[in-house]
């Protein structure tokens, strides 16, 4: 029998939703407990922020989700960051600000994001990494109840989560913007989930477009509901006319592609099914209505088609309005920064779009690498960024100058661009001429996306500051010059044979699912490439046989691992797929370790 683990305590830096009260896991005795490890950069952490709604509302009475803090980058260690996140996605449960990561630590959290169940005796019973979790955690909360309210055990009531005061602005964290003909903008009110048109002096509201309220209705202006929608995409006028709307919206937490009739603001769905993509990169076309997307943050025209910047998945998909299709443009799912021929490539989250005016590249803002790159001629090539963990605010020669996690980007007419560079609070400006780049604005409040206007004006969507800004000026200015990366404490492992061992347990009520081929697929490369010797690649067995090269330092060990599931006892079994990508650094030392263990979903069976 597995010896029962305490529950450590909950320490930080403090807390939010809870009335201003610090929590202890002793405070939460006769509660299930579920703490998730996140940091609001992370789309996998958003995703898991949605998995949970359905939960916390049933088991509302004996189910208490903290959210446990546990930043990547530099800008999420502010307090008043980490607060706009929690209104701005929703988070309605208590959030541990936990800044030096010492709760992740206690609890050995190693990705982003991690779940971990206490029962009601504060034991640790459960851990698992990545999304999809959401069906297991049913199960095992009904256990949990059963045995625990058996045991006298588990206290029904109210937790302690205290909603804050809201907020009345004109706009509530939008997304991103497009400038229309007649000069108008098109805004996406993320956090009031909806599209609001105003007037060019960016202000005045023209008309509101969806009912506020978080939801997937097609209809009007009053009736039509969205999700947390981004990205805008205004179609050519020929395809508009073919298609019958003017405008593409990514519904990002909806997961589809919405098609916006600018005369008459009826909105429909274009694309996806509104389940979340789950399964194997593929090189065919799909019917759009029958595809699962995955978090499309932004959308762009480009090469005759709508680019979409699927955030969830680390991709570019293509959607075809007029053939209505979609499928793969770039990259194989795997997180992190590597050129090359598409689709063959890897991204991070990418999360802004913008075709140059000469219709010859694709500029894109991939968020968690913190660079600008761009496809050309069916390649992908990096303009500025370093990989996964290195990101901060200097300026000059493309190949040192750093960004923070930028979201959003805009093609100039004289073939530089400028970058929303979202964590750093500033506007960069990248020069392919002269490969370098420099800051023209900072000071601002997440910027999240640029647009110019017909007269030449820079408007910028700051969307921590809940409006659109004019920039006075688009001259440079001199960056900080600062360097970051992201510390977390290196696995240290000797150099040569070590085994790699993804560890996973079926959730209660299921078993591996066969009846598709192997249930299990596991995808392993290092940054850098030489740090392996052998191992890279894919097999369907979740333990690896790796060898780590000689006189490197070290790196980053890239690991994708997903296994598929189905109820065990049902007439017609549900099926279930688990994924988890890991950026795991990598220390080699010669007294280092000879094994790495990634949890995917553990279970204590003690």
């Amino acid at each position: 029998m597995t010896p029962r683990v305490r529950a450590p305590q909950l320490k930080g830096r403090g807390w939010l939703n809870t009335g201003g009260k610090a929590l202890s896991i002793g405070d939460l005795r006769g509660k299930i407990v579920l703490l998730d490890f996140w940091t609001f950069c992370c789309i996998n952490c958003l995703h898991v922020l949605d998995e949970l709604r359905p939960l916390e509302e049933k088991y509302g009475d004996v189910l208490v989700v903290v959210g446990v803090h546990s930043p990547k980058f530099e800008h999420e260690r502010d307090p008043e960051a980490l607060r706009a996140a929690v209104e701005r996605y929703e988070v309605d449960h208590p959030v541990l600000d936990d800044p030096e990561l010492i709760t992740w630590d206690q609890y050995a959290a190693k990705a982003w994001p991690t779940l971990t169940v206490v029962d009601p005796e504060g034991y640790v019973v459960a851990t698992m990494a990545g999304e999809g979790h959401a069906e297991g955690l049913g199960r095992l909360i009904d256990e949990l109840v059963a045995t625990h309210e058996a045991k006298g055990t588990l206290h029904r009531g109210d937790g302690p989560y205290v909603a804050p005061a809201p907020a009345d602005t004109a706009l509530r964290f939008p997304g991103k913007v497009v400038v229309l003909p007649d000069g108008n903008l098109l805004v996406s009110d993320s956090a009031r989930h909806s599209i609001v048109e105003l007037a060019p002096d960016a202000e005045t509201e023209i008309r509101r477009i969806g009912s506020g309220t978080r939801g997937r209705a097609d209809g009007g202006p009053d009736k039509a509901e969205f999700a947390e929608p981004q990205g805008l995409c205004l179609l050519p006028a020929e395809i508009a006319e073919a298609v019958g709307y003017d405008i593409v919206v990514a519904d990002t937490v909806n997961h589809l592609l919405r098609g916006l009739h600018l005369a008459t603001g009826e909105t429909h769905t274009i694309a996806g099914t509104g389940r979340q993509w789950r399964s194997t990169p593929d090189d065919h076309a799909h019917d759009a209505l029958a595809s699962d997307l995955s978090s499309p943050w932004d959308v762009a025209w480009y090469d005759g088609q709508v680019i979409i910047a699927m955030a969830g998945i680390h991709q570019l998909w293509w959607y075809d309005p007029i053939k209505r299709t979609t499928g793969v443009y770039a990259g194989t799912t795997v997180e992190a920064l590597r050129d090359g021929t598409l689709p063959d490539i890897w991204m991070a989250q990418p999360s802004g779009l913008d075709a140059s005016l000469d219709g010859k590249r694709l500029w894109i803002a991939d968020s968690e690498t913190s660079a600008l790159r761009y496809v050309e001629d069916d390649a992908m090539h990096t303009a500025v960024g370093q990989g996964l963990f290195d990101f901060g605010h200097m300026d000059g020669p493309a190949d040192q100058a750093l960004f923070q996690h930028p979201l959003g980007v805009h093609a100039l007419a004289d073939g530089s661009v400028l970058v929303a560079d979202t964590y750093n609070g500033a506007v960069r400006r990248y020069d392919p001429v002269s490969d370098s780049v420099e800051t023209v604005a900072d000071g601002l409040a997440e910027p999240s996306d640029i647009a110019v206007t017909a007269d030449g004006t820079v408007l910028v969507v700051e969307s921590a500051g809940h409006r659109l800004t004019a920039l006075a000026t688009a001259s440079a200015s001199t960056a900080p010059g600062t360097r970051h990366r992201t510390e977390r404490p290196p696995t240290t492992v000797a150099a040569g044979e070590v085994t790699l061992d993804v560890i996973f347990t079926p959730a209660p009520g299921q078993k591996l699912d066969e009846s598709f081929g192997p249930s299990t697929r596991l995808v392993v490369s290092a940054s850098p490439p030489e740090l392996l010797l052998e191992g890279e690649g894919t097999t369907t067995d979740l333990r690896r046989r790796l060898v780590i090269a000689e006189g490197i330092e070290g790196g980053v060990l890239q690991v994708v691992a997903q296994a598929a599931t189905c109820d065990a006892e049902a007439e017609h079994a549900a099926c279930h797929l688990t994924r988890q990508d890991w950026g795991v650094p990598i220390k080699v030392t010669t007294d280092g370790q000879n094994r790495v263990a990634l949890v995917l979903r553990g279970l204590d069976e003690g």
